[in-house]
């Protein structure tokens, strides 16, 4: 049995994070913490049934942590910490959070010299696909103008998504230099550049289009997602593949879907 913990149990990936693992019959949910909730039954928490498995504060993980996998959807703040206290007791990581900047991105790329890591900003196996074909269309649409677009429930906290940020990133390595702009206002004429928008409203679970547009014509490749579930099942596969692995660095979902 793979001994789990999760990190934001009482959050809305927490709960489907705790709940897909209680479900699955190679995991153990060992732990779980958070800073609210705090000694609530996680399993009941999460819809799953008693598990005996109380939240404990997010404060005291330092001290308390004991698993062998630490699944972590929380806050860039919070995560950057949980993953150095996870990196120096030799727990191995699943990371879902978004939002980190350049000095935290550092600073986890340090920690996780110590330990293998699965960290993406999407676990979907549909929005890996949709990465992938990003980048061969990238290659046969090279001269084309680029722009995405991307819409979350009104709740996120970070803008651009992760998913956008990386799907711009991945498009701009493939067809050369390009600056990457995030919105537009007033006078800006178009430059060789790849336009990046974020629209929030509602219980949008997420979506992304990327337009390829040519004259005369355009490309638009999308992936949407209506549950949470998607992500859930792609964090947990992550979970078991990490189990097996032995060198320490960070890894994404690429490496578990052999993509």
């Amino acid at each position: 049995m793979i001994r789990v913990a999760v990190a934001g149990a009482a959050g809305r990936m927490g709960r489907l994070i705790v709940k897909n693992v209680v479900e699955d019959e190679e995991l153990q949910l060992a732990q779980a913490f958070d800073i609210r909730e705090i000694g609530r039954d996680a399993g009941e928490l999460a819809g799953a049934g008693k598990t005996d498995v109380r939240i404990t504060d997010a404060a005291e993980m330092e001290s308390k942590l004991e698993a062998d996998i630490l699944v972590d959807f929380t806050t860039a703040n919070a995560a950057v910490e949980n993953i150095r206290i996870a990196a120096n007791k030799g727990v191995k990581l699943v990371v879902g959070t978004t939002g980190f900047n350049e000095e935290q991105k550092r600073k986890i790329e340090e920690y996780c010299k110590a330990v293998p890591a699965v960290i993406s900003p999407n676990f979907s196996v549909g929005v890996n696909v949709f990465w992938k074909l990003l980048e061969k269309a990238s290659e046969l649409l090279s001269n084309y103008d680029v722009e995405i677009m991307e819409m979350h429930h009104r709740f996120k906290k970070d803008a651009p998504s992760g998913t956008a940020v990386k799907a711009a990133e991945l498009i701009k390595s493939v067809i050369g230099e390009r600056e990457i702009v995030t919105g537009r206002s007033g006078e800006c004429l178009r430059k060789d550049e790849i336009g990046v928008f974020a629209i929030r409203g509602g219980d949008v679970v997420g979506e992304h289009t990327v337009f390829f547009i040519g004259m005369g014509e355009r490309v638009e490749i999308t992936h949407r997602a209506w549950s949470r579930q998607a992500f859930a099942k792609g964090a947990i596969r992550a979970v078991k593949w990490i189990a097996n692995v032995s060198k320490p660095g960070i890894y994404g979902m690429a490496d578990v879907l052999g993509l």
